[in-house]
């Protein structure tokens, strides 16, 4: 680990763009772009602040780092370094074309990659609907490198009926009407970005080609969603579980349901499913404040002989 944290603190910006500094006013001087390896691929990355509070923050499916760039620059004002990747497929990170790639444990071994990159022990990691999932899966897979958890709209065992009904016509939809698609992708890229980042992460996921949305969601559809039931009760890290009603795929009880399941956890109730991006103040400060709790956990000793 010596090692890692001699490494120089990712690569600058380098790889494939879609907008460049210029057009895209959602990244200022209080964040930074980064690329990092991970086998044949090139992964993109935002930080805002800076220590070692690190929190790694992930989007949900087909959206990108610049949903959640906000919430980025107002937790990284309150001490913490967030850490926004493009997990494979989303957003400036590479598009490989087939769906072997986008496996959702996969997609946890691309964070673990990114802890290595940033020479962190252990960081808090988070993140909406996808984001989520993968959260859980990289705490399951290591669970010595997860300080806490931050959980929004999980998808577990109620939502497969409901995912199975939205993401398989529109896994057809992308692979048959591709003409369509990519007449929408090409007017998208036309597109001027406005600096609103969820607003900007919508028109990120309308300039992308429909073969490289296919192989997400194809991806997603064969490999594990969620660990299991046994593996989440296993998960000891404090958690904060943010859920919704009115959404079948989100569904509310499965948010309750995990807050049950992993024994240190908080479950709150959002208003809707976008109050995080769009009244931001109530979920921002709830963050803050778990984060606050649990780097502060971290700094207490428990070892006898220290206290010593």
């Amino acid at each position: 680990m010596a090692a890692l944290l001699l490494r120089p603190f990712g690569r600058p910006w380098r790889a494939r763009v879609t907008a460049t500094a210029e057009d895209d006013p959602g990244v200022s001087a209080d964040g930074t772009r980064h690329t990092v390896s991970y086998g044949e691929y090139r992964l993109a990355y935002e930080v805002y602040g800076s220590g070692d509070r690190v929190l790694v923050w992930l989007h949900p499916l087909l959206f990108d780092a610049s949903l959640s760039r906000g919430l980025a620059r107002a937790l990284a004002a309150r001490g913490n370094r967030v850490v926004l990747l493009d997990l494979l497929g989303h957003g400036r990170s590479d598009k490989p074309r087939h769906a072997g790639a986008h496996r959702m444990d996969l997609y946890a071994q691309q964070v673990l990659r990114l802890l290595d990159e940033l020479g962190v022990d252990k960081a808090v990691l988070g993140g909406v609907s996808l984001g989520t999932n993968v959260s859980l899966i990289a705490a399951a897979q290591a669970p010595g490198r997860v300080r806490g958890l931050v959980l929004e709209m999980p998808v577990l065992e109620s939502a497969v009926p409901a995912a199975a009904l939205a993401f398989v016509p529109l896994l057809l939809w992308v692979h048959y009407a591709r003409t369509g698609m990519r007449l929408v992708s090409s007017v998208a890229s036309r597109l001027p970005l406005s600096g609103f980042g969820p607003l900007d992460s919508v028109i990120g996921t309308a300039r992308s080609d429909p073969d490289e949305i296919a192989a997400v969601l194809h991806g997603i559809l064969v490999g594990p969603i969620a660990p299991t039931s046994e593996q989440r009760r296993s998960i000891t890290a404090p958690a904060l579980v943010l859920g919704h009603g009115v959404d079948l795929i989100h569904s509310l009880s499965d948010a309750r349901k995990l807050a049950r399941q992993l024994p240190d956890a908080r479950f709150i109730r959002t208003h809707t499913f976008a109050e995080l991006f769009l009244h931001p103040a109530r979920l921002t400060a709830e963050i803050a404040g778990f984060l606050d709790r649990v780097w502060a956990e971290a700094e207490t000793p428990t070892d006898p002989q220290r206290i010593a």
